[in-house]
């Protein structure tokens, strides 16, 4: 293998070294945050490798990966998950095959559909490839394998988005074990533990437990990457929802801020973190009873997820859940009511009636409903 994910044969011609070069070109730019730079990479490799390898080559699915990978981070997460299908679909013609390489392939095109499909609300399908990527990593490779405390993360992560919070944390746990046993326990993998590992306590209300793992995130992630880099702006904003729950309201407003401006200059202003983010920072403001600015940002963030995932799905049935409460605080009882409504059968669609979310909106926009007054602020736990 001349890269990680990329297969070489013995007789390699000039435009398969150049498809190679693209890949692993595409790959940095990646790790940089660059998605712009990675998806041309990606394309121009892909190309090449279909022309001179074959179209089902496994060097196309590794490169579908990378594109799949730029696509999510310029937030166009349905071409990006039809690029993990396609390469699916190319590795399926080698499940037989017991090349480490394929093998390896395998268990990361399962890790980034569960991962994709996750964000796009699909969980059931989601879970059908977590668990899959889990036990092809445990066959392959072992129980100390990082491709499987990767998947392990990914199972854990799609645990917490079912409202799953109990069945999140041994996975975490598992993973963390994992990355720790390999010498890695200062890594950008066990940093992303860390932030995972704030998450679940965070979304199971746990703040004080949250925030040593939050704040241990960020340390090991500027460490790594830097101040200004994107991942680092993930562990700051969800530090800010941990100290949002804590009741540090300056604090958290100004972490969601400097996550805010990271984001905005990786990935331009109506992007999906931009979106989420403006929530947190809205409801920051709602907390201090700065309704004027709340519902300024709150709309900003509808309107920002709506263009991305349109109107069922999850985030944007929290954000209209939130922006209701505000609109009621407000006076506006015609509005908020609207807004409660579309939120509700937003939740309904996207997670159903069962999911912690749906059961906490139905009772915080009750009163909106009823027409009464809030007597306080309650808010569907949001946390990243």
């Amino acid at each position: 293998m001349t890269t990680p994910d990329v297969m070489t044969t013995n007789h390699r011609r000039a435009p398969t070294d150049r498809a190679v070069a693209l890949h692993a070109e595409a790959q940095r730019r990646l790790a940089q945050g660059n998605a712009k730079g990675a998806g041309s990479a990606a394309r121009r490799a892909l190309a090449l490798f279909r022309r001179h390898e074959g179209r089902f080559h496994p060097d196309v699915a590794a490169t579908l990966l990378e594109l799949g990978s730029a696509l999510e981070m310029s937030d166009h997460w349905p071409q990006a998950r039809r690029c993990y299908q396609r390469a699916d679909a190319v590795l399926q013609r080698y499940s037989r095959l017991r090349h480490p390489d394929i093998r390896r392939l395998r268990v990361k095109v399962a890790r980034h559909l569960c991962g994709v499909c996750r964000t796009l609300g699909g969980y059931a399908e989601g879970d059908r490839h977590g668990r899959l990527a889990v036990r092809l990593a445990e066959r392959f490779f072992g129980a100390r394998d990082l491709d499987l405390a990767g998947a392990l993360n990914d199972l854990g992560m799609l645990r917490k988005y079912q409202g799953r919070y109990r069945d999140a944390l041994p996975l975490y746990r598992r993973a963390l074990k994992i990355v720790n046993t390999r010498g890695l326990g200062s890594s950008s993998e066990a940093a992303s533990l860390y932030h995972n590992l704030g998450g679940i306590e965070h979304a199971r209300g746990r703040y004080a437990a949250a925030l040593g793992p939050a704040k241990r995130a960020v340390r090991m992630r500027t460490r790594l990457l830097g101040a200004r880099h994107p991942q680092v702006a993930a562990d700051v904003a969800a530090l800010a929802a941990v100290l949002e729950g804590l009741g540090q309201s300056a604090e958290a407003a100004h972490s969601y801020r400097r996550a805010l401006a990271l984001f905005r200059a990786a990935f331009g202003g109506k992007s999906y973190e931009v979106g989420v983010n403006l929530a947190g920072l809205a409801s920051v403001s709602r907390a201090v009873g700065r309704l004027a600015a709340a519902e300024r940002h709150y709309r900003e963030s509808l309107a920002i997820l709506r263009r991305i995932f349109g109107d069922r799905h999850v985030e944007v049935a929290i954000t209209r859940n939130d922006l209701a409460l505000v609109l009621d605080a407000r006076g506006r009882g015609s509005e908020a009511r609207r807004m409660a409504r579309l939120a509700l059968t937003s939740f309904r669609d996207s997670v159903g009636l069962r999911h912690p979310h749906t059961l906490a909106a139905t009772r915080a926009l009750a009163p909106v409903l009823d027409r009464n007054r809030l007597a306080g602020v309650s808010r569907v736990n949001r946390a990243r």
